[in-house]
């Protein structure tokens, strides 16, 4: 049976995830959905349970009223049968009922709701553009993703369950005084109205404050890692006091919301204690006076005063469960604002996979901004700039920081999308490719190379999964990686290939991150080849070793290179000279400077024995 229900809905279902509402309720049903059967059942049992709880303080105040009239010769052959019945109850069916109860819950509920919320929360986010990852703290996304699904969870569970629960114990409560004497049930009606007025003016306050708090928490978590992720750097700047610093700012305002919580919670707690107090007298003060005046019996007596006592304590955890629906709400609300944003990259309806038969790359008449100014076209990164490579062309890109160049393989990655004109491939529209079809047909290398914290295998793999590792070990040989390779140990004793290489591949240099990330576009061998900068961490030794390989690798591609280095791509079939999003001079090296354009003017700055060597080849 257990195994049933933490099956009974897939954690992990394979289907894409769609956009989730932007609305509240609207994200919680969004998640909510598949659990509906199991959480009406839960929530059935937990009514079932709470009719028969306030049922046995009915059955109390009997009890007492028999034992203060019955002849004990004759009590047993009297009652027996109902006491046996009453037995069952207690016994048998309210333990057989809390235990399925608490398996629906645990279960069926507890074991798959989080996880599949954050299952599909995170394939969702993980599909967004990379606008969205570059604007926020990738620790920060982290902790949405992961605390809004807990929270999704106890919204609903809280509301369904005990909320439900509480309503119908209060219910039975007040009908079992009426009963008894209508004159009875007027402290507990007052009482309500008073914890209602108490919930009224606290809970919105605390939902308020915890809608704060989720984002101070998240961005108090986004700094640290951050801080983490960059650690290089702040030690390079010995800039450890001042990351001191962000971080007491975030965590001071994180601190002063969750003191802002308290004093709320020792005012809520305080009010309560005070209805309670006032209750418990109330109660026991009029059913004594209808006793004396003989209007009740002594089991109403018993009746009313222990049930108010499990009011008292229940009140306690009813406080608790609403303030903490309220903090989950405020929670959900701040999550929903960085999970359920439209995509701005997604595929067209009609999207087919791209084919690369020849690898031309046609930039048509295209327009870039950034999302800035679109309307007028000022401030642009590229305006108006067409463009043809020829299948099997290597292509050289070269122009001051700041010119377009890497924006320029960005659109072709498709990245971003164009502000006007096309991208196409083979005369297909990249736009109305799929982005996966599109991606797979290109093999990039850049300057700022990051590897996934995994072993190196893997990272090589991640080029082609379904090669062997025999064709990664090959890769690696290609990209002069294979030695060092085996000589790298991580903490846990893995060494070689099965070493993990650290968060984004800190533990191996600059040069080793460069070789490894050429092993896996080596191992991808796709048919247009992007390199943005690809040797800029190698020193001349090692670009000197794989130089060859590169070229190996180039042969029958069609090639973009970016490069600073001239040397570097001074061969290539043709130099594109871009500036402030333009192309301004385009040709061969030599034509170029023969010319004495930019493209001269940035060579000749450019010095150093090998470059005049180059030069004169």
């Amino acid at each position: 049976m257990f195994r049933w229900l933490e099956h009974r809905v897939e954690s992990f279902p394979a289907e894409q995830p769609s956009m989730p509402p932007a609305s509240f309720w609207g994200f919680v049903f969004h998640y909510t959905r598949p659990f509906w059967p199991l959480i009406g059942l839960s929530a059935a049992l937990s009514a079932t349970i709470a009719l028969i709880e306030v049922s046995l303080f009915g059955f109390l105040g009997n009890l007492v009223d028999w034992l203060s009239k019955a002849d004990r010769a004759t009590f047993w052959e009297t009652h027996g049968t109902f006491l046996l019945g009453m037995s069952a109850v207690v016994l048998l069916v309210l333990p057989t009922l809390k235990f399925f109860y608490e398996s629906v819950v645990h279960q069926g509920l507890l074991s798959s709701f989080t996880m599949r919320t954050r299952w599909q929360a995170h394939r969702y986010v993980l599909r967004q553009s990379m606008a969205f990852f570059n604007n926020d703290f990738a620790g920060r996304v982290a902790t949405k993703v992961m605390q809004t699904a807990m929270s999704v969870r106890e919204v609903v569970m809280k509301i369904t369950e005990v909320l439900l629960y509480v309503a119908i114990y209060f219910t039975g409560a007040v009908f079992l005084f009426a009963a008894t004497d209508l004159r009875l049930s007027a402290p507990l009606l007052l009482w309500l109205a008073g914890y209602l007025v108490a919930m009224r003016y606290f809970i919105p306050r605390l939902g308020k404050i915890s809608h704060i708090q989720s984002d101070a928490r998240s961005v108090m978590t986004g700094r640290i890692v951050d801080t983490y992720t960059n650690i290089s750097t702040v030690k390079m700047f010995a800039h450890a006091d001042r990351e001191d610093s962000y971080a007491q700012e975030s965590m001071s305002h994180f601190l002063d919301t969750v003191r802002e919580q308290l004093r709320l919670v020792t005012l809520l707690t305080v009010a309560l204690n005070c209805l309670n107090a006032a209750l418990l007298f109330s109660v026991a003060a009029t059913s004594l006076w209808l006793w004396s005046i003989d209007a009740v019996t002594t089991g109403a007596i018993a009746l009313s005063v222990g049930l108010v006592l499990r009011l008292q304590g229940m009140s306690h955890w009813i406080m608790w469960e609403v303030a903490g629906l309220f903090e989950n709400v405020g929670v959900v609300q701040d999550g929903l604002e960085t999970i359920a944003q439209e995509r701005s990259i997604v595929d067209a309806p009609d999207a087919k996979k791209l084919v690369v038969t020849k690898g031309e790359i046609q930039f048509d008449h295209i327009r870039f901004n950034y999302g800035r100014d679109v309307g007028t076209g000022r401030g642009s990164v590229i305006e108006d700039l067409s463009l043809r490579v020829a299948p099997g062309e290597k292509v050289g890109l070269v122009g001051r920081s700041g010119a377009g160049k890497s924006t320029l393989v960005s659109l072709l990655m498709r990245f971003y999308d164009l502000d006007g004109g096309k991208v196409l491939i083979d005369g297909q529209d990249v736009a109305h490719v799929t982005q996966d079809s599109l991606r797979a047909q290109i093999g990039m290398v850049t300057q700022d190379t990051s590897l996934l914290h995994r072993s190196v295998m893997e990272n090589i793999l991640y080029g082609r999964p379904d090669a062997v590792e025999a064709d990664a070990i090959a890769a690696a040989k290609k990209a002069a990686a294979h030695d060092f390779i085996n000589n790298l140990e991580d903490l846990k004793d893995r060494s070689g290939y099965e070493a993990h290489v650290g968060e984004r591949g800190v533990k191996l240099s600059g040069g080793q991150r460069q070789r490894v990330a050429i092993a896996r576009v080596l191992l991808k061998d796709a048919p247009i080849l992007v390199l943005d900068e690809a040797t800029s961490a190698l020193d001349s030794e090692v670009e000197a070793a794989i130089q060859e390989q590169l070229v190996n690798l180039m042969k029958g591609k069609t090639v973009i290179a970016i490069a600073h280095r001239l040397s570097t791509i001074a061969a290539m079939d043709r130099l594109i000279i871009m500036d402030e999003g333009r192309i301004v001079e385009q040709g061969t090296h030599a034509d170029l400077l023969r010319r004495g354009g930019l493209y001269a003017e940035l060579w000749a700055r450019q010095s150093g024995g090998f470059l005049a060597q180059d030069a004169a080849e």
